[in-house]
């Protein structure tokens, strides 16, 4: 007998992904051709890991500092009309890895940001389809100006509030859009942390192997 867990037999995971897709299912487009695009590939990534019973394997947990962080988030977006997916995150809280990413990590950073991978190429639930995760930001974050090659992105604010590249604020249940190649930096409010949701669509090699390499970011005037 095989020893694998398939998505099947891990309910708390199947339900997070048919509330994931729900999410991109629902969220309004804003009129934009390319985000209903992506809105659709997404669901359409998720519809192939569910349908193909994704393995699904432990990982081992891990926190870092910004998850201190972790329960004022969670408890600020049970408040929003997003509260299941909240509920479907808050099951599966005790399975996540929390991490940088990075090789270097900015002077302060470490203790203001990580992400969890939630299905993807490093799982827990397995596929080379599609990367879900989570990123939690502390107050008063500054997260540095990157791109992604070959990968297009997109981030649902689940709590607290950020901004993308001073060019607009993002509350819970706002959707931001990053095409390929797209310089993005984000900051955070005063006084509570962000927790966003992200997806990112690609061929399967960049999602296996994409560089995250901070941009040093020309100054302000």
């Amino acid at each position: 007998m095989s020893d694998i867990t398939r998505l099947r037999d891990a309910p708390a995971w199947e339900y997070l992904l048919r509330d994931f897709y729900e999410f991109y299912r629902r969220l309004p487009a804003g009129g934009s051709d390319r985000i209903r695009s992506h809105q659709r590939k997404v669901r359409e990534q998720i519809s192939r890991v569910m349908k193909a019973n994704a393995e699904v394997r432990a990982v081992p947990p891990a926190d870092k500092p910004v998850t201190a962080h972790l329960q004022r988030a969670l408890d600020n977006g049970r408040m929003e009309r997003h509260a299941p997916f909240i509920r479907a995150l808050e099951t599966v809280r005790g399975q996540l890895a929390w991490q940088y990413g990075y090789e270097k990590v900015p002077r302060g950073l470490e203790r203001k940001y990580a992400y969890a991978e939630l299905c993807g190429p490093t799982g827990p639930v397995v596929t080379d389809e599609i990367i879900l995760g989570l990123v939690l930001f502390a107050p008063k974050c500054t997260y540095p100006a990157h791109s992604h090659e070959g990968i297009t992105e997109s981030y649902i604010c689940l709590s607290g509030a950020v901004s993308e590249n001073h060019q607009g604020v993002y509350s819970p249940g706002s959707l931001i859009f990053n095409p390929p190649g797209q310089l993005h930096r984000i900051t955070t409010a005063d006084h509570n942390p962000a927790l966003l949701c992200y997806a990112w669509v690609g061929p399967p090699e960049k999602l296996a192997n994409q560089k995250m390499v901070f941009s040093r970011a020309p100054r302000e005037g």
